[in-house]
């Protein structure tokens, strides 16, 4: 068992701008079937964005804790750290944690609005009972 964590320096603070979207593949599956008739979403972008599921890294962290019971030893690396972590890998290991550090650090998924051309899951279908980032960590207890 991990008794330790990770946490990348701004991608702890609970802002929008520095959160991740999780979204469960059995979710992406419901969404992807409910358009297909739906005229609402006829040449459009559908973002998932389940408004429970958007989450820190810090808040992941904490809800995993919260499931077994004890507090994890948490050490926090700058982002300066993290980026100069990458040299010396190889370019998949880079293209990979560049990406992670796009979305948990940059915020690339949750910091712009969604225009006209797009559309928002929860909007659309809120009738949806999506899994959770807790429920979704449950299956690892």
């Amino acid at each position: 068992m991990v008794n330790d964590f990770v946490l990348f320096g701004p991608c702890t603070v609970s802002f929008l701008s520095f959160a991740a979207i999780y979204v469960a593949e059995d979710d992406i599956a419901t969404y992807t079937i409910k358009t297909i008739d739906d005229p609402r979403t006829l040449n459009k972008t559908l973002y998932l964005r389940p408004p429970k599921n958007i989450l820190s890294q810090r808040e992941v962290v904490e809800i995993w804790e919260k499931l077994i019971g004890k507090e994890l030893q948490k050490v926090t690396l700058s982002r300066e750290d993290f980026l100069a972590s990458m040299k010396g890998l190889g370019y998949a290991e880079q293209v990979g944690l560049s990406h992670y550090h796009d979305v948990l650090c940059e915020g690339c998924l949750t910091n712009f609005e969604i225009g006209e051309e797009g559309e928002e899951e929860s909007q659309l279908y809120p009738e949806v009972n999506y899994t959770t980032v807790e429920d979704y960590l449950k299956r690892y207890i």
